[in-house]
């Protein structure tokens, strides 16, 4: 295992072990991966997050191969097909955040009740018909509510969110249970005003240049 494989390793049981830090996941029901090598590492099944060792992280080829006796997540299929299919995004992050999943159930998507929305990609969170945990049927739902979005519901089940790093991944969770936390406390009162698609793309425009950027050189 190289040095930078190691790094990768460490970083994705952080990054399970920062969900359950955050709030937004509970035991091991979460599972994190990140684009590695000629494939993907994914946090295995059935390991708690406190115990997990480098080791255990799953070298899972594209076509769903690996080596060892440690078993990929149960969910493999939908990392690997989003990792596969979406070359802007570099690893996945899957919670079952309270919010998030709330209105999942009752299968909504999350629409633009604020400009944070455009974190993920685009004017709306879709929510994916419900399918076994861990089936094809699944990630092919996943695969459809993710076009041109960087996070989408799971009906009856949670949340995924990708980005271009682990970090930004988890990140992402966080803020697409914020708005679900947001849009459950507008219902009550009524279907909460949006704002327009045209506003949400200025937004995602002005994320390009947010933040701290590199200086200039003259």
């Amino acid at each position: 295992m190289t040095d930078s494989e190691l790094k990768l390793r460490l970083e994705l049981i952080e990054t399970c072990r920062g969900m359950n830090r955050l709030g937004i996941n509970k035991g091991t029901s979460g599972n994190v991966s990140v684009r590695h090598g000629k494939g993907l590492l994914v946090s295995p099944t059935g390991i708690g997050y406190d115990a997990m060792r480098p080791e255990d992280v799953v070298q899972l080829d594209w076509d769903g191969g690996f080596d060892g006796d440690v078993l990929p997540t149960s969910e493999w299929r939908f990392h690997r097909d989003i990792l596969a299919a979406r070359p802007d995004l570099n690893a996945v992050v899957h919670t079952h955040s309270v919010h998030a999943t709330a209105v999942a159930i009752m299968g909504r998507g999350i629409p633009a009740i604020h400009y944070m929305i455009a974190a993920a990609g685009g004017p709306d969170i879709r929510c994916a018909p419900y399918a076994t945990f861990g089936t094809q049927e699944l990630a092919d739902a996943v695969l459809e509510a993710m076009a041109g979005r960087r996070a989408c519901l799971l009906a009856h089940h949670g949340v995924i969110a990708g980005h271009v790093s682990m970090a930004r991944a988890l990140a992402l969770a966080g803020t697409v249970e914020e708005l679900a936390q947001q849009y459950l406390l507008c219902l009550p009162h009524g279907e909460p005003p949006v704002l327009a698609p045209d506003e949400i793309a200025r937004v995602i425009e002005k994320f390009r240049s947010y933040g701290q950027q590199p200086k200039r050189q003259d």
